[in-house]
C-alpha cells in the first residue's frame, strides 16, 4: 500500500502568517497552486491558506436574519457575521489562513488520505515530520496516483 511518503510532494512552497494578502496571491499564480501551508520563522505548521481563503474576501456579506419576539428583535447568526467582515478586511495571511489544520505522517497510507479528504472535504493535507512541514499532498497526488494504476 502506498503511503504519503510515495506521493507527496517535497519541494512545499509555504507562507509565514505575516506575509500579505497580495503576496500570497501572487504566490499562487507563480506556483500554479490551490494553497500553502503558513509556517513560523522555524518551519513549524500554523496554519493551512488556499484559494478558497482569497475567494472568501471578495463575497457578498449576508446579513443576519432579525426575529422579531414580542418587542424584542433578536438577530440570528451575529457572530458568523463578524467573521466574514473579519475576513473580507483581512491584510496578512495569518487573518485568513484556517489555523485548525488536518495533517499527515509520512507513513499515513493512500486509503486514510483519500477518506479524510473525502469526509472532511480537505484539498491540500500537510505532512509532518516533528511538527515541521516535509512534505504535501493534494488531490492532484491522489489522482495521479489513480491514473497511473489505471
Amino acid at each position: 500500500m502506498l503511503k504519503a511518503k510515495d506521493i507527496m510532494s517535497k519541494d512545499v512552497v509555504t507562507i509565514q502568517a505575516e506575509a500579505t494578502v497580495e503576496e500570497l496571491a501572487r504566490l499562487l499564480i507563480q506556483h500554479k497552486i490551490s494553497g500553502v501551508p503558513v509556517v513560523d520563522d522555524k518551519g513549524v505548521l500554523a496554519g493551512v491558506v488556499t484559494e478558497n481563503d482569497l475567494i472568501s474576501q471578495n463575497k457578498r456579506l449576508h446579513i443576519p436574519t432579525i426575529i422579531r419576539l414580542f418587542d424584542a428583535f433578536i438577530p440570528l447568526g451575529l457572530g458568523r457575521m463578524e467573521e466574514e467582515i473579519k475576513k473580507m478586511a483581512a491584510i496578512t495571511v495569518a487573518e485568513i489562513c484556517n489555523k485548525k489544520v488536518v495533517s499527515i505522517t509520512e507513513e499515513t497510507p493512500l486509503d486514510e488520505i483519500a477518506t479524510i479528504m473525502a469526509e472532511k472535504k480537505i484539498h491540500l493535507l500537510p505532512v509532518l515530520r516533528n511538527g515541521a512541514v516535509v512534505g504535501i499532498v493534494g488531490k492532484a497526488d491522489i489522482v495521479g496516483v489513480m491514473a497511473s494504476e489505471a
